[in-house]
């Protein structure tokens, strides 16, 4: 991705977590919320380096993944709403993503859930089943710090090295498990655990090194170099679940280091440029807000339908 498409991914992603957290006090956003803001680099630069037929696995903070993988806006915002129209007809919400059929990228985005690390097994079994097909499919699975203390998180990546599968598992640190720094929960780090199970892992915190490292495993596990594990520092600047900030609660400090990237590449664009993105994107979030407060909700015969027995 040039620049500008960086540029206007990442703003597409903040803003459209702001609008959320605009109408989030009004209780039209009809489930929990868990934004993205300031963790938006880990899924583009991710995203970015996949190509057509791909598929992406996502934890329950997953706004910046559904939508950096190319997920139609106007269904993302009509599930938060709750409504028919939304991506999984209303009945996941903000944990439960889905996009049915290929994004506008031409990604598979096949899920999230709010069980912590619950799809990281299931992402293994999806890699399992592109090796064996030999489809050259590339596997991508998000997922949290606290995730990285699951008994299957261990199972999973050494199931995976084991079977040399075709997935990155992408890690986003931003440094606690709700309320709980890492350090109080690990006695390592995330890296020396998982080479220890014969998965590579490298970590990445500054903007380029963050591109510069998703692309290259992203092209190491395509060509046949075995799962690799990307832990991404990316600290979030809202609450745990919400839309308030909650530095006053004490137990976080604002990281004094950290530099938004949204700022970082707005300065390696042209102003103009900057303006024509953000005019165009803020008129996609207008639209989809405006169609998700048009559409229905869902009747009562959806109990019924799309059921994994269908």
């Amino acid at each position: 991705m040039n620049p500008e498409e960086i540029y206007k991914a990442l703003y597409r992603i903040r803003r459209t977590e702001e609008e959320c957290c605009r109408v989030y006090p009004t209780d039209r956003i009809q489930s929990p919320f868990h934004s993205s803001i300031g963790m938006e680099l880990a899924s583009v630069a991710v995203c970015s380096a996949l190509k057509p037929g791909d598929a992406v696995f996502a934890s329950y903070r997953s706004h910046a993944a559904f939508i950096a993988a190319g997920g139609d806006l106007k269904s993302f915002v009509a599930e938060l709403y709750g409504k028919k129209t939304g991506c999984c007809r209303g009945k996941g919400g903000s944990m439960h993503l889905a996009h049915p059929g290929p994004t506008s990228s031409g990604l598979r985005f096949l899920g999230t859930s709010a069980i912590v690390a619950s799809l990281i097994p299931v992402a293994v079994g999806f890699a399992w089943a592109q090796k064996l097909k030999k489809t050259g499919v590339v596997t991508v699975c998000f997922f949290g710090d606290g995730a990285a203390e699951e008994g299957c998180f261990f199972e999973s990546l050494n199931f995976a090295a084991l079977h040399e599968l075709p997935i990155l598992f992408v890690v986003e640190n931003n440094g606690y498990a709700i309320h709980t720094p890492i350090a109080e929960r690990q006695a390592t780090g995330i890296g020396p655990r998982a080479a220890a199970l014969g998965v590579l892992t490298i970590r990445a915190e500054s903007f380029d090194d963050i591109l510069g490292s998703a692309s290259a495993l992203a092209t190491t596990v395509r060509d046949g170099g075995s799962p690799k594990l990307l832990e991404i520092l990316s600290p979030r600047l809202k609450e745990h679940v919400g839309v308030g900030e909650d530095w006053h609660l004490g137990y976080r400090t604002a990281d004094p280091n950290w530099k938004d990237p949204v700022r970082i590449v707005a300065e390696r664009i042209p102003h103009g440029q900057q303006v024509r993105i953000a005019d165009a994107v803020e008129r996609e979030i207008t639209e989809a807000f405006a169609f998700a407060e048009a559409s229905p909700v869902p009747g009562p015969e959806e109990l019924h339908q799309h059921l994994y027995a269908d």
